[in-house]
């Protein structure tokens, strides 16, 4: 093989690395955007789900919001939608949640944190708590979620999602 060629496949090679690791680059950590000293916890409907690769989204009109211990009810909860980030479909799929255990109206409570950013409407989640109480935690995996087990075990025993 002649130098140029070694030269090129080299550099073609080197290309195709820095190509297939831009996605790892581009994925963000909890602490690049959210505050973990800024807890929150939404009660609201579901207004729309976003099940798509790298984290699942589901937006919440707001009726009633807990930030920093303080109560906070919007006048009109239409005009309070909240972005909650979850785990990537497949976790949520391998802790018992599908697509259709969280259908438009949904009525559900959404502990998790804020971005930095206090002024956007964007929450990272935690816990989902559905109305009959079963709970599932919503986010990324690896966390080592105490009741993750117990929890799928419960809603299946109760015939839920």
């Amino acid at each position: 093989m002649s130098m140029n060629k070694k030269t090129t496949t080299l550099w073609i090679g080197g290309l195709g690395l820095l190509v297939a690791a831009a996605p790892v680059v581009a994925h963000h950590a909890f602490g690049a955007e959210f505050d973990r000293d800024a807890p929150i916890r939404i009660e609201g409907r579901i207004t729309r789900l976003e099940w798509v690769n790298p984290h699942t989204w589901v937006h919440i009109a707001v009726s009633e919001m807990v930030i920093g211990g303080s109560t906070v009810t919007p006048s009109d909860p239409t005009q309070e939608v909240w972005a909650v980030e979850g785990g990537t479909p497949n976790t949520l799929l391998r802790r018992g949640l599908r697509r259709e255990c969280m259908a438009i109206g949904t009525e559900v409570i959404v502990d998790g944190y804020q971005t930095k950013d206090h002024s956007l409407k964007r929450a990272n989640g935690r816990d989902i708590t559905f109305a009959d109480g079963s709970k599932i935690f919503l986010g990324s995996s690896g966390t080592g979620a105490p009741y993750e087990a117990d929890a799928v075990a419960q809603r299946e025993a109760a015939g839920r999602c």
